[in-house]
C-alpha cells in the first residue's frame, strides 16, 4: 500500500506515531494470534481523521455531512475518530468493519469490543513514545490479559479526564463499566 497520501493528510510526525502503534500492536497481536494484516490496517490509518486541530476536524466533518451526537461534541478532542472512520472507508476505501470500528473506538472504547479494537486502543495508550503515570502497569499488562489491561487504561484516562475537569464521553464511562462487569475485579 503507497501510504504517501496519508503521510500528507496527517504529517509525517503523526505517520512516526502510527508505525509506533503498529509496532505495538503487531506484537500483541502475536500474543493473542489474531490478524496481523488487519493489525497493520488499523494502526496505520487509526489517526487518519487527525488532519488538523480539533477545530478544523469539526468544520470537516461539518462540510461533510458527518453527523456526530451531542455526547461527541461535549467532547470534541474525540472527533477525529469519527472522521478517521469515514476518511478510512470513503477515501482509503477500507470496508471491512472491524477495522473501521477499530479506528473509530480508539480513543474512547466502547462496551463489547472486538480483539482489534482492544489491540489498537492499548498499542494506542502504550507505544513507546507514551510516558505518563501509569502507563507501565497497563503495557505490562497488555501483555497478559487484554480485558485487565483495557480495564487499567480506561480508568487511568477516566482519572485524568475528571482531574483536568474534561468531558468524558460516554463510551469510555460504558466500556471501562463493561469491563469492570465482565471481570468482576482490576488484577
Amino acid at each position: 500500500m503507497n501510504y504517501k497520501d496519508l503521510i500528507l493528510d496527517i504529517g509525517l510526525e503523526r505517520y512516526k506515531h502510527s508505525l509506533r502503534v503498529m509496532d505495538t500492536a503487531l506484537e500483541l497481536g502475536k500474543i493473542y494470534k489474531t490478524n496481523l494484516e488487519n493489525i497493520k490496517i488499523a494502526s496505520i490509518y487509526h489517526d487518519c481523521g487527525k488532519i488538523g486541530s480539533t477545530e478544523e476536524v469539526l468544520k470537516i466533518t461539518d462540510r461533510r455531512n458527518i453527523k456526530l451526537s451531542k455526547e461527541d461534541l461535549k467532547s470534541p478532542e474525540v472527533v477525529h475518530t469519527i472522521l478517521g472512520r469515514y476518511l478510512a472507508e470513503h477515501k482509503y476505501n477500507i470496508k471491512d468493519e472491524d477495522i473501521l470500528n477499530a479506528i473509530e473506538f480508539h480513543t474512547t472504547g466502547r462496551p463489547k469490543m472486538s480483539l482489534l479494537e482492544k489491540i489498537i486502543y492499548i498499542a494506542d495508550y502504550t507505544e513507546p513514545n507514551r510516558d505518563f503515570s501509569g502507563v507501565e502497569k497497563v503495557r505490562e499488562a497488555s501483555k497478559k490479559d487484554i480485558d485487565n489491561s483495557m480495564i487499567l487504561a480506561l480508568k487511568n484516562t477516566i482519572d485524568y479526564l475528571k482531574s483536568k475537569d474534561i468531558h468524558i464521553h460516554k463510551n469510555t464511562l460504558d466500556a471501562y463499566n463493561y469491563f469492570i462487569e465482565i471481570k468482576g475485579v482490576i488484577i
